[in-house]
């Protein structure tokens, strides 16, 4: 029993993996709260369908997370160029032959199951870019030499960014910190600032001169505008493009500072998706800015603790991915509770382990297990682990 115990349990950083389960935990309360109108809906009022489907989700999330922190982190420093093909491979299959759901990101179905390529390919190109400055690693620095091996991923955040722009956007983001953090001189990372903010303006100028038919046919430059005028300009926007964010207002406004409500949120029958892009929204609606608070603060928890993590590293690459993937978490969470309070536009990122769905939710437990697996690499029980095979490997060369 003991033997089972141990392996089902979650290795490495003890307070992360507490944190893992307790925003699984908030997951199943508010996904069963925001359906409620959906089940209306779609299932006849069966409420309990999207309660036990987001409980299976977490528990084969849990396996996940199981299955990667017992992957030692070098086999992703082999095998870090394939992932990145194949995540290309995907993107590629899925703007030729994918299907649009919810008017947003394209997914491909292979052997049955349907996913966002995108997600797959946040953790191709974190692995891929801890692994290109971790090898240009000197004494003085990291060597300039890493930016023609980063080129690797820019057709990769080009399909993203015709998909997604958010997505793109925050993915470029962690890179650019993943390169500050590998030492990069910062003569070179402030002409890459200073061309990506030039690059930046000269999209935003596009945006608003060239007409909207073309931009209508260039991914989806027309959303990001509209997006964007109803951020900025509210009073020159459409109401249908700043009814997602009014209705998100609305519940936190409902919501105050110290409630504890469950399944009384009101706004879930306006927001189209309480349960994914605006669940923030429903957290504060039901529990007040207290219950949102202790939210935010696990996610903060995540962020202290993975730099515990990177300080414990001896090596760069795993140092590098775990400094990727966790300020993706992060950021990712932060973006999506600033969309739900009307600090940053409308972005359709989900809340990392707590909005309903399946591809965001295995691949970011696919991420909590990679940062697992080398917080127990270098604790001390991996380190005594290492060290009884080292042992046992060396008895049976002996015998």
């Amino acid at each position: 029993m003991g033997r089972i115990i141990n392996k089902l349990s979650l290795k490495g950083d003890r307070i992360l993996g507490i944190v893992v389960i307790a925003l699984m935990l908030i997951s199943l309360l508010v996904v069963y709260s925001s359906t409620g109108s959906l089940a209306f809906r779609v299932r006849g009022g069966d409420t309990s369908f999207y309660l036990l489907k987001q409980l299976f989700l977490l528990v084969g999330c849990y396996g996940v997370i199981l299955l990667t922190q017992s992957c030692h982190y070098k086999y992703l420093l082999s095998f870090a160029t394939f992932i990145l093909l194949a995540s290309f491979g995907f993107l590629v299959l899925a703007k030729v032959m994918g299907a649009t759901l919810n008017d947003t990101e394209r997914w491909i179905k292979i052997f049955g199951i349907s996913f966002q390529p995108s997600e797959f390919a946040k953790l191709a190109v974190i692995i891929f870019c801890a692994r290109a400055i971790a090898f240009e690693q000197t004494e003085k620095g990291c060597d300039d030499n890493v930016l023609l091996r980063m080129l690797w991923v820019v057709p990769i955040l080009f399909l993203i960014f015709m998909e997604n722009f958010s997505t793109s956007a925050l993915l470029g983001g962690v890179c650019l910190f993943m390169l500050f953090v590998g030492r990069l001189s910062l003569k070179t990372f402030s002409k890459i600032i200073g061309g990506l903010v030039l690059l930046v303006v000269l999209l935003v100028a596009a945006l608003f001169i060239v007409p909207e038919k073309q931009l209508g046919k260039v991914g989806r430059l027309l959303t990001v505008k509209s997006r964007l005028e109803a951020f900025f300009v509210p009073s020159k926007a459409n109401k249908d493009d700043s009814y997602q964010s009014d209705q998100a207002k609305i519940a936190v406004a409902r919501g105050g500072l110290f409630k504890v409500a469950p399944g009384t949120s009101v706004q879930r029958n306006f927001l189209p998706h309480p349960y994914s892009d605006f669940i923030f929204a429903i957290i504060v609606e039901e529990y007040g800015l207290g219950g949102a608070g202790v939210v935010m603060l696990l996610y903060l928890i995540i962020l202290y603790r993975v730099g515990v993590i990177v300080r414990r590293c001896t090596r760069m690459f795993p140092a590098m991915l775990v400094t990727g993937l966790g300020l993706c978490i992060v950021l990712q969470a932060l973006i999506n509770m600033g969309v739900c309070v009307g600090l940053f536009p409308v972005t359709g990122q989900p809340l990392p382990l707590v909005s309903m769905g399946g591809t965001s939710l295995l691949f970011t437990s696919a991420a909590f297990g990679m940062i697992l697996s080398v917080s127990h690499t270098f604790s001390e029980e991996g380190e005594r682990e290492a060290k009884e095979k080292l042992k046992v490997a060396t008895t049976e060369e002996e015998i």
